[in-house]
């Protein structure tokens, strides 16, 4: 019962200033008329006018959603492998770490002009985008959790005569693999911001181009909308990783 209060205290905030102008008359539009233009948006059963947005949801959260697996994939595969490799040796953690330290810094949003120059109006700006965004957090969390390995049963396994490679694949990635969930929950997220980034500036579909196209066209209604979606997808990506972690690593919070 907690988890709803806030979001009825927020409905209520929203109805009382759509309704009461708080905002300006007609700028606010209210809960209703959101959903509604809500049901139009995926049903496709225009009220009567013609509207640009009518029955485009489902190709557009696909869109959306398919380049964060693709860039989000891609940002795993190499940021786990390089964390890995980070955490446990002190000649690749001196080889990339420094120069990894210095480019983290910068905002996804500076790499736009880059993605934009080299993959030009495309879904590989976004997708590239999205791989920037999520590598990072996936490969700092890696690292984290490929050092602190406990060195008991390294040492354990090391007298029963694993060799390097075989501690990697069976106790460093075990060991690491709560941290690395926690790293590839934070990618996810940094993916949905840098889709909507490069859907509103690079791709001329998707979640972030409806967002762009709804402010163009003074379409509140459809903003809240599209926000609301993007909300949505986020939590519930977010919620995949979070509950297959806990059930699969139960353990890590003992």
């Amino acid at each position: 019962m907690l988890a709803i209060v806030l979001p009825v205290l927020l409905l209520a905030l929203w109805t009382f200033s759509s309704t009461q102008h708080i905002f300006g008359a007609g700028l606010l539009p209210t809960p209703m008329e959101s959903a509604e233009t809500y049901i139009d948006w995926i049903a496709g059963k225009s009220r009567g006018l013609v509207d640009p947005f009518s029955g485009t949801w489902a190709r557009n959260v696909a869109a959306s959603f398919l380049r964060v697996v693709i860039g989000v994939s891609f940002a795993a595969l190499i940021g786990i492998i390089l964390g890995i490799l980070i955490g446990r040796s002190r000649a690749v953690e001196l080889l990339f770490d420094p120069t990894i330290q210095g480019i983290r810094p910068v905002p996804v949003t500076a790499w736009v002009p880059f993605t934009l120059i080299f993959f030009g109006i495309s879904p590989a700006a976004a997708i590239s985008l999205i791989f920037i965004a999520a590598f990072f957090p996936i490969l700092v969390n890696t690292t984290a959790g490929a050092q602190h390995v406990s060195v008991a049963m390294l040492r354990a396994a090391r007298m029963l005569g694993a060799s390097e490679a075989y501690l990697l694949r069976r106790v460093v990635l075990p060991s690491a693999l709560p941290q690395i969930f926690t790293g590839l929950r934070l990618g996810i997220g940094m993916g949905w911001v840098a889709v909507i980034v490069a859907e509103m500036i690079g791709v001329k579909s998707g979640l972030g181009y409806i967002l762009w196209q709804a402010y163009y066209w003074n379409r509140m209604d459809m903003l809240i909308c599209t926000v609301f979606t993007i909300g949505v997808l986020g939590f519930v990506s977010d919620r995949i990783v979070y509950v297959y972690a806990r059930r699969k690593f139960f353990w890590a919070s003992r």
